[in-house]
């Protein structure tokens, strides 16, 4: 069990999320209103300890365009949140992430039948593809079977759900963006209270 504070923007939240326990942090590189240039990107992830995943995220990117992005950053998690095929997902080294929007059983069967390591479940697409703050229904992944797939659980996470949300899904890895802001900026009061919620549930 581990976090991701994703739609980082600064050092400072960065830091912060680093320091209080985050698994692991997100860049947006697709259209968003956290979206970050890669240069951007690589001041803070040289600063961030090795261990850390430092996740890019793309939607329906090219291939040479990601691979442009990743070296200049530094990122080392790919995270597709598009529609990206298996075949697309299958060319990269580094490890990915394939997102999926949830709103019914027969999304999860779509789930199943992509070949990638991680699979992060978010609810239904707006205006972006993701960091929406808005849930879907949990009850459809109790006890499901994913296949041997590590499960991260995205959409609307908070300081107040999040623990039902862990002992209802019991996912590998939780992921928040909106939950932990305050007027569309990472509100660090937020992300500690977050973090020390999962940790406190990790041990």
């Amino acid at each position: 069990m581990g976090a991701k504070i994703c739609g980082i923007t600064d050092k400072e939240a960065a830091k912060c999320a680093v320091e209080n326990g985050a698994k692991a942090v997100g860049f947006v590189f697709a259209k968003s209103k956290r979206k970050i240039s890669p240069e951007d990107a690589k001041e803070i992830i040289k600063e961030l300890p090795e261990n850390i995943w430092k996740v890019g995220v793309f939607v329906n990117e090219s291939k040479k365009k990601i691979d442009e992005i990743t070296n200049i950053s530094g990122i080392n998690v790919i995270q597709l949140h598009g529609d990206e095929s298996n075949e697309f997902a299958s060319q990269f080294t580094l490890p990915v992430i394939k997102a999926f929007s949830i709103q019914s059983e027969e999304d999860l069967k779509a789930v199943q039948a992509f070949e990638c390591d991680y699979v992060l479940l978010d609810s239904p697409r707006e205006i972006y593809h993701g960091g929406n703050g808005k849930t879907f229904d949990w009850t459809m992944l109790k006890d499901y079977d994913f296949k041997g797939k590590k499960v991260i659980l995205a959409g609307g996470l908070d300081a107040d759900n999040i623990k039902e949300a862990l002992e209802m899904v019991q996912p590998d890895l939780v992921d928040v963006s909106s939950g932990v802001e305050t007027d569309g900026k990472k509100d660090f009061k937020k992300i500690r209270d977050f973090l020390s919620i999962v940790n406190l549930d990790k041990q």
